[in-house]
């Protein structure tokens, strides 16, 4: 199913326990796997969460799929991106995470269905489907120069018991992009084999280089869920609201939304003043993201400078998003360069093995934090790791 090596739980204890062990010490360690932006010196606007205390607030009018205005202003953030939507499509959520949650409830019956996802990816995934009863199995993303979709993979996993699959795009932490056509080609499967198809896009917003692409490329032919949220297109994670826009042929849609009524009506997860204050947020993020734009494409630059001269080290080509590769020499393996760093150099950075990562060595960077104190922890990491 996943990694056949030890169970990253097993493995990154030794890791969990020195770095706990180094701040409870007070050492001043250079963190570059933050992904937290109220953490990262992002400025927020003054005024942004006025909105929040709006009079509104005191009242209580439960909606399943979320209020009407909130549902608005994300299908008109769906339209900025190029991708056409209509608020009787969206469906409001308090993150991805209970998007992923509630849709698995959807999808799947627990102890036998499954979906598929890829790897390497963030292991939330492994966590959620658990939580919920369902199986995961998972395929593969390959990197030659670009990251692509191995669909003799997807084939390869698919079974009788698939009831979805997991296509992020952009990838966490590959950075890497789903192209039209395996995009197509994935949409293509789910349809032929009565199959849903969720498409995770937390960090479209994010392109490395340029702008970013269209999310529209015509109706799928499978039934789609797409997955967005404040914490990410607004830089918003303290605030709770993600959503679910749902596509695809007008019959599945159809029926999706009526059951899926039902799953959300028993939560009711979404706070009244986040919904009354989410079109003003979801318009005051675009500062939020130009900052961010700013900062992930200044550290993705200084990595590519810094690790220039490096013989063993090459940085993986990626399209947008927070995180990138490192791929390293691999004398050593993951967790004990980890344990080096975090001892040695005071630098946090995440190991291959728990995004799984099918062979050693790579690190994995955040490129949120502030550049002086990126540039601090890739030199440390660059002089540990080269040579």
């Amino acid at each position: 199913m996943f990694s056949s090596r030890v169970p990253r739980q097993l493995e990154a204890n030794a890791f969990a326990r020195a770095l706990g062990a180094a701040r409870a010490a007070g050492r001043e360690l250079i963190d570059l796997t933050i992904s937290n932006p109220t953490r990262a010196g992002i400025v927020y606007p003054e005024g942004l969460f006025a909105p929040l205390s709006s009079s509104g607030v005191a009242e209580y009018a439960p909606e399943p799929f979320g209020m009407l205005s909130a549902r608005h202003a994300v299908a008109a953030d769906y339209s900025r991106r190029g991708h056409a939507t209509s608020s009787a499509r969206i469906v409001l959520t308090a993150s991805t995470s209970e998007a992923y949650s509630l849709l698995f409830k959807l999808l799947c019956a627990p102890a036998g269905d499954r979906v598929l996802v890829p790897v390497p990816s963030y292991p939330l995934f492994e966590h959620l489907t658990r939580l919920d009863g369902v199986d995961a199995a998972a395929y593969s993303l390959r990197y030659d120069g670009r990251w692509w979709v191995d669909l003799e993979s997807v084939d390869r996993m698919w079974d009788g018991r698939t009831r979805a699959l997991l296509a992020v795009t952009p990838n966490n932490p590959t950075g890497s992009l789903l192209s039209a056509d395996e995009l197509g080609a994935l949409a293509a499967r789910c349809a032929a084999r009565d199959a849903a198809m969720i498409v995770d896009e937390v960090f479209a917003d994010y392109p490395l280089e340029g702008a970013p692409g269209s999310a529209d490329h015509g109706e799928p032919p499978c039934l789609t869920f797409r997955l967005g949220g404040l914490s990410k297109s607004a830089a918003l994670p303290q605030l709770k609201l993600g959503w679910i826009a749902v596509d695809g042929p007008a019959d599945l849609v159809a029926d999706a939304l009526a059951r899926l009524e039902l799953i959300c009506d028993t939560y009711l997860s979404v706070s009244t003043p986040v919904q009354l204050a989410a079109p003003a947020l979801i318009a005051g993020g675009s500062a939020l993201r130009e900052q961010v734009v700013r900062r992930v494409r200044q550290n993705y630059a200084t990595l590519h400078e810094l690790s220039a001269g490096c013989a063993t080290v090459d940085v993986l080509h990626a399209d947008a998003g927070w995180s990138a590769v490192l791929r390293v020499a691999a004398r050593t393996g993951e967790e004990e360069m980890t344990l080096e760093l975090l001892e040695r150099d005071g630098v946090i950075v995440y190991p291959g093995f728990f995004f799984d990562f099918p062979y050693e060595a790579f690190l994995i960077v955040s490129l949120l934090p502030e550049p002086r104190t990126f540039a601090t922890g890739v030199r440390a990491v660059l002089e540990r790791v080269d040579g």
